[in-house]
């Protein structure tokens, strides 16, 4: 069970501190956008409290929870008695379930982003998919950034329209229709570089847009760009 106690304090610690890059690449306002990771090997993950602000968030602060977004204080090991890592008495945010509706129906998936970030959320506010336009689309996301169903936030309609609109995407980001982005990733870290990502290509093909009709790239040129850059690159 130590390794499960460790496991749980090292995504802790992870997901508090890359809520700093939300803030640091202004992906963010106010408490609005949420990191979550997997414990590797259990039904559990780790999420951001609803409502605490980004300066106060500790480790220790980060709720855990199972796949279907219920706190989960320790578990009972039998003749070893309940092991307790304790959670906050805090509510975890308003988007676990949909965090959690990923997670069980998308195994590969360690880590969930969801921001409001402005040029990605225009976007989405339109309904509108982003359209592979620049090599850095083709390298990171395969294609297009698809658009995902309106749902209303409160249970896992929302999770339900990411697995939907992604299972048969090489994009790790989706545009929720009216709502915002949401990111997957190996590690939330990755979830987190996917955020980041979206938000800059949103802004740059906008600002093309208004020069003129952005130029399309050959399917067979996004599809040899992604093969490159996640096989090849930095590998």
């Amino acid at each position: 069970m130590s390794t499960l106690l460790e496991s749980i304090a090292k995504v802790r610690k992870e997901v508090c501190e890359l809520h700093a890059e939300l803030t640091r690449y202004e992906l963010v306002v106010w408490t609005a956008g949420n990191v979550s990771g997997r414990i590797p090997g259990h039904d559990l993950m780790v999420i951001k409290p609803s409502g605490v602000s980004y300066d106060n968030l500790t480790p220790e602060l980060m709720v855990v929870t199972d796949l279907y977004g219920t706190p989960v204080r320790g578990i009972n090991t039998g003749s070893a008695g309940t092991v307790d890592w304790g959670n906050p008495d805090l509510s975890p945010s308003s988007d676990t379930a949909a965090h959690a509706y990923v997670y069980r129906h998308m195994p590969e998936v360690g880590g969930v982003v969801h921001t409001h970030s402005t040029y990605a959320t225009a976007w989405a506010a339109r309904g509108e998919e982003i359209p592979c336009v620049l090599t850095m689309m083709g390298d990171e996301f395969g294609g297009p950034i698809p658009v995902g169903p309106f749902a209303l936030i409160g249970d896992d309609s929302i999770g339900q329209g990411i697995v939907e609109t992604l299972k048969n995407s090489n994009s790790p980001a989706v545009l929720m229709q009216n709502h915002g982005p949401f990111t997957i990733g190996k590690s939330a870290r990755d979830a987190v570089k996917a955020a980041v990502m979206c938000e800059e290509v949103a802004r740059t093909v906008h600002i093309s847009r208004q020069l003129g009709e952005p130029l399309p790239i050959d399917q067979a040129k996004i599809e040899s760009l992604y093969d490159r850059y996640q096989n090849v690159y930095g590998r």
